[in-house]
């Protein structure tokens, strides 16, 4: 059983609470939502789940029914105890705790693989999956529900004007898709944005050979920037010939390029030896 709106209210009355917009608290109250997402999650007995921001248990109770093994993460201490009142009798491990700064080999141990599925705070949406995905492996997907424009932007493609920063380093390690929509009226309180469902699958290895930490800064300082043709946002890191040696258009703008083109880049970018010195006579 999952919960309904007068479920929210109950439990919300019984225990003095009301969602914190500090946490970007909007549950869900509508069981075909969370059960549509539970199926679309593909989970069952034998698999791994984490639940970030499980707030009152709605998307819980319905990742349990699934049979899976669930650990739900939940940041506000008030709501810590009712969500366990909720859940546990399902088998339910609720840790307490922000779920970007956990340790989360503690959390989730070493074995692998686990997946994510989860009702994201708007707030945190993208900083989380970008710091998931960099840093917890045994993560191997992930079904998050977002605003409409953060999931748009995790997973533009190249030429899109959703291109950006969060679409480059996701390409990086996963693929993505938007793979449903979610109304405004099944959440309380109401939020004013629509929400999508995002899929994220890891790779098995990055998408190019080249280290994000040589990609990574390009990208940032070229969107930082993003009106300017790379020949200037990248003037102090890369000069226009080299882009160009690169393969690659120095009027060209950032959302034009591809992760491989990025990965170019990085590689131009790189220092390289000068003429050896005379030896002396």
């Amino acid at each position: 059983m999952t919960h309904d709106p007068s479920d929210i209210r109950r439990l919300l009355d019984r225990h003095g609470l009301s969602p914190r917009r500090a946490f970007g608290q909007n549950f869900v109250v509508d069981a075909n939502t969370v059960r549509r997402i539970a199926r679309l999650a593909g989970v069952g007995p034998g698999d791994r789940v984490v639940e970030i921001g499980a707030g009152l248990g709605s998307l819980t109770l319905a990742l349990a029914e699934t049979g899976a093994e669930i650990v739900a993460v939940e940041v506000d201490r008030d709501l810590v105890p009712v969500l366990t009142e909720q859940v546990a009798e399902r088998g339910v491990r609720v840790v307490q705790g922000d779920a970007l700064t956990l340790d989360w080999d503690e959390v989730l141990g070493h074995r692998g693989p686990w997946h994510l599925v989860a009702n994201l705070p708007y707030n945190v949406a993208t900083p989380l999956v970008l710091d998931l995905l960099r840093r917890v492996e045994v993560i191997t997907d992930m079904l998050v529900m977002v605003q409409k424009e953060v999931g748009e932007r995790l997973v533009a493609a190249p030429g899109t004007r959703a291109a950006g920063i969060p679409s480059v380093l996701v390409a990086y390690h996963a693929t993505g898709e938007i793979v449903g929509r979610v109304p405004a009226a099944v959440f309380h309180p109401r939020p004013r944005v629509e929400s999508v469902l995002v899929r994220l699958r890891r790779r098995p290895a990055p998408a190019v050979d080249v280290p994000l930490d040589e990609i990574e800064p390009l990208v940032r300082t070229a969107f930082s920037q993003r009106r300017k043709m790379l020949r200037r946002s990248l003037a102090g890191r890369i000069p226009a010939e080299r882009i160009e040696a690169a393969g690659i258009d120095p009027a060209a703008r950032p959302e034009q390029l591809s992760l491989a083109e990025w990965a170019a880049l990085a590689r131009a970018a790189r220092p390289t030896s000068g003429p050896s010195p005379r030896t002396a006579r």
